[in-house]
């Protein structure tokens, strides 16, 4: 490990293609993720309401499942002809590009969404291993964009925010900074708490008030990992950055006519962007913000 180490500090192009290549192949099986994750957590939920609610259930039973289900299994296949995408078609942006974009075997479009989480998930990554030094708070970077871009497109896909991403983010927050990572482990413990009870107290106002849910409760837990992550000081630019990032994407899609007003908007993907470039950028936000409008 020190001899990584050494090669990196000597030559950091060497980590910055590293992290990106890896970027790349982890994009790849994000996009598993975004897709298979929610499909499981339904057929969870279908087998938790017959268990407790068997007579209720018996009348919204689907279509039979397959046995196997998981972020392994089966394996990733063509949607149209059910082809079994083999390693060659299945290499970060390369094979897209190779297959023009079409299933090798029925000519089927696939969606450039696929290689365009590859690139972002690669791209991003590249920008951690550029700003944040080889070791673990590298690791912790790398693996907490990672995560984020997973729960963006989960959340605008489902409007859910899963339990099974956000809350071991929390927990891997606090342990990391049992050893100082980012913050003290009393300013972790205190930032997830604020960063819990900042947005559920929001959401019970406006509920009180109006009588709707303003946002879920998967956006409280996903600030609360926040907060672990780098301390109850971040809340408060990583709310007001995505609040800024929000109305402007919002209103940018209701000009554009892709959003009607009224229709519920996914927050967790604004929590998600302000979270990262808190993680990147957070001192020179925070300064920014002070010089411009406190001081």
């Amino acid at each position: 490990m020190q001899d990584l180490a050494l090669l990196f500090q000597l030559y950091p192009w060497l980590l910055w293609l590293f992290a990106t290549l890896l970027g790349l192949l982890v994009g790849s099986f994000l996009n598993v993720v975004i897709y298979r994750l929610p499909i499981m957590m339904e057929r969870e939920w279908k087998q938790e309401c017959t268990v407790y609610f068997d007579e209720e259930c018996k009348t919204a039973k689907s279509e039979p499942e397959a046995t196997k289900f998981n972020l392994l299994l089966p394996r990733s296949a063509c949607p149209k002809c059910d082809h079994q995408i083999t390693a060659l078609e299945n290499i970060p942006v390369i094979s897209w590009l190779v297959l023009r974009g079409k299933c090798s075997s029925c000519a089927n479009p696939i969606s450039a969404r696929y290689p365009s989480i590859e690139l972002l998930t690669g791209l991003l990554s590249f920008v951690v291993a550029l700003y944040i030094p080889y070791g673990i708070q590298l690791a912790g970077a790398l693996l907490l964009t990672w995560c984020l871009v997973a729960l963006t497109f989960i959340d605008i896909d489902k409007m859910l925010l899963p339990d099974q991403m956000t809350l071991p983010l929390l927990w891997l927050g606090l342990l990391l900074n049992v050893n100082y990572a980012w913050v003290s482990p009393s300013d972790a413990i205190i930032g997830a708490i604020v960063g819990y009870l900042s947005l559920w107290t929001v959401y019970w106002g406006f509920k009180l008030l109006t009588g709707k849910e303003g946002m879920g409760y998967g956006d409280f837990k996903l600030l609360a990992a926040f907060g672990a992550w780098f301390g109850w000081q971040s809340i408060l630019a990583i709310v007001l950055l995505s609040s800024f990032a929000g109305a402007i994407i919002g209103i940018s899609q209701i000009l554009l006519k892709k959003h009607t007003q009224g229709n519920p908007i996914p927050f967790g993907p604004y929590l998600a962007i302000a979270g990262w470039l808190y993680l990147i950028w957070g001192d020179q936000l925070v300064d920014f913000y002070l010089s411009n409008f406190i001081y």
